[in-house]
């Protein structure tokens, strides 16, 4: 059994869910509805009824979206259950939580994860960073795949794409403060991500930032399957300005098309960028939050055709080396099932 949230929107996490369990068919995905990870008394009690319906000794794989916010659901249930909690985002990570809530996500995530007979993270440093927090021995990083796709024809370096939902984590503000600073030079600016509810007062926000570019920022919406591919192979450059990030499934879904990118360097993204064969990064990291950095950044990106055709280069070779989702579906079911991949 794999318990996870709704899928709202698209999201990394989402995909991470909804790969895995194609890749790996023992699975048995069920969706809990629920305002995660602070669910109302109707939404625990789904839970604690997905949990008390699996058999004694079973292995459940719960979404930490889920499970974190909620020990004093999972909890009971780890006694007769293996259970196994797969994180996505640590909860107090999520920008603009206020502190206290997010001092009571993190007790609340400490007493699952050190409850459960096993936890996974979607990245090296993420699961540096749970064992470090919550004192965990033993976090298992089983990174995203990604799949093959066709690399794209270069442009002219002008085409920029950002693919992110619209949170304060993702830092468009950032991206649209670094635009302002390179508005003497020739660019477009497609911002892929779901369009919130318009009482959403950030996404007002980016919704007023890109028509301060008149035209050269549009905001698509969500795309997905067709529509998202042609995103990426309409792009040049993919910047991902964000605050935090466990990973950053785009930067792969990117490189997978030979798409350099501009990226903070903060959480996963690096690990997720990596280096190609030669040893040579296939896009440059700047620091969050630093609209002037970033501006420097894309500045040079759309100046310099040498660091435009090194970068490239490097995006081609790094391609060949990204991990599908069959080795995903290896890496957690060796968490599962120990016993079989001794």
């Amino acid at each position: 059994m794999f318990a996870v949230p709704p899928a709202l929107a698209p999201s990394g996490g989402h995909t991470y869910d909804r790969r895995l369990a194609r890749a790996l068919p023992r699975l048995r995905p069920v969706t809990v509805a629920g305002s995660w990870p602070r669910p109302d008394a109707t939404a625990r009690t789904a839970l604690d009824e997905v949990l008390a319906s699996a058999p004694d000794g079973e292995t459940v794989l719960l979404d930490g979206l889920v499970a974190c916010g909620v020990p004093e659901v999972v909890l009971p249930h780890a006694t007769r259950l293996r259970i196994v909690v797969l994180v996505h985002l640590p909860l107090a990570d999520e920008t603009g939580t206020d502190p206290a809530q997010a001092a009571d996500l993190e007790t609340r995530e400490r007493s699952v994860l050190r409850g459960a007979a096993a936890v996974i993270a979607t990245s090296r440093t993420a699961a540096r960073d749970l064992a470090a927090r919550h004192d965990l021995p033993g976090v298992r990083a089983v990174p995203p795949g990604v799949d093959p796709a066709p690399a794209t024809v270069p442009g002219d370096g002008s085409r920029l794409l950002c693919v992110a939902s619209p949170t304060p984590r993702k830092g468009h503000d950032v991206l649209f403060s670094a635009l302002d600073r390179v508005s003497d030079l020739p660019w477009t600016c497609v911002c892929v991500g779901p369009t919130p509810d318009d009482s959403d007062a950030w996404a007002e926000r980016i919704r007023a930032g890109a028509q301060r570019f008149a035209g050269r920022v549009t905001l698509p919406g969500a795309l997905v399957g067709d529509d998202l591919a042609a995103a990426y192979a309409a792009a040049d450059l993919l910047t991902l300005p964000s605050r935090a990030e466990t990973y950053g499934m785009v930067v792969t879904e990117a490189l997978a098309r030979a798409v350099p990118v501009l990226a903070s360097e903060v959480g996963g993204i690096p690990e997720a960028l990596g280096r190609d064969r030669a040893g040579r990064p296939p896009g440059l990291l700047v620091p969050p939050q630093d609209p002037e950095a970033l501006a420097t950044g894309l500045r040079r990106w759309l100046t310099e055709p040498d660091l435009r055709d090194r970068l490239r280069s490097s995006a081609r070779l790094r391609r060949t080396d990204l991990t599908g989702w069959a080795e995903v579906a290896r890496g957690v079911a060796a968490v599962l099932d120990p016993e079989e991949f001794r």
